[in-house]
């Protein structure tokens, strides 16, 4: 057995030595594209190492204000958050699903406290009334209005709510 001679006849010489230069070329190519990338991966690393160092130093000098602020204020209660509860639900007859949305158009409404002294709500408690009473709660093209039943202030807001359909 014996090899054919392929490497005597000139048109296998221009097919083998196209693969060649086409493998060349395509490597360099791939070089050139890869090397682009990399550069542009580069930079954005780069650019997001200078975001995160600059979002430190402002977290920390937020920090710095917020232990301020709670070293001066100290011996002030503050409202952080609310515990909202229907007395006459099962009365009312409506789903969880809607009272669900009422909970959180209350919840809206009383967002604004979040923070406050506790003495200042309790000096204040008429507005408090006012807001959630004063207004009109529409739920599948019916209103309802909420009565306070109760109202406990802690550091958690806790409010008992009647539910009164406006006819």
């Amino acid at each position: 057995m014996r090899v054919a001679p392929y490497h005597q006849k000139p048109g296998w010489q221009r097919f083998f030595a196209g693969i060649v230069i086409g493998a060349l070329i395509s490597w360099f190519v791939f070089l050139f594209q890869f090397g682009v990338l990399q550069d542009k991966q580069i930079q954005k690393i780069s650019e997001q190492e200078n975001d995160i160092i600059d979002l430190k130093k402002s977290n920390d000098i937020l920090i710095d204000d917020a232990k301020k602020l709670n070293e001066e204020n100290k011996n002030k209660l503050k409202i952080q958050d609310f515990d909202i509860v229907f007395a006459n639900r099962k009365n009312v007859n409506l789903s969880s699903l809607d009272l669900h949305i009422l909970k959180n158009s209350v919840t809206e409404v009383l967002n604004s406290l979040i923070g406050q002294d506790i003495q200042t709500l309790s000096k204040n408690k008429e507005l408090l009334f006012r807001a959630i009473e004063n207004r009109d709660f529409e739920l599948d093209d019916k209103k309802y209005k909420l009565k306070i039943h109760t109202v406990f202030v802690d550091t958690t807001l806790e409010i008992s709510l009647n539910i009164e359909l406006v006819k």
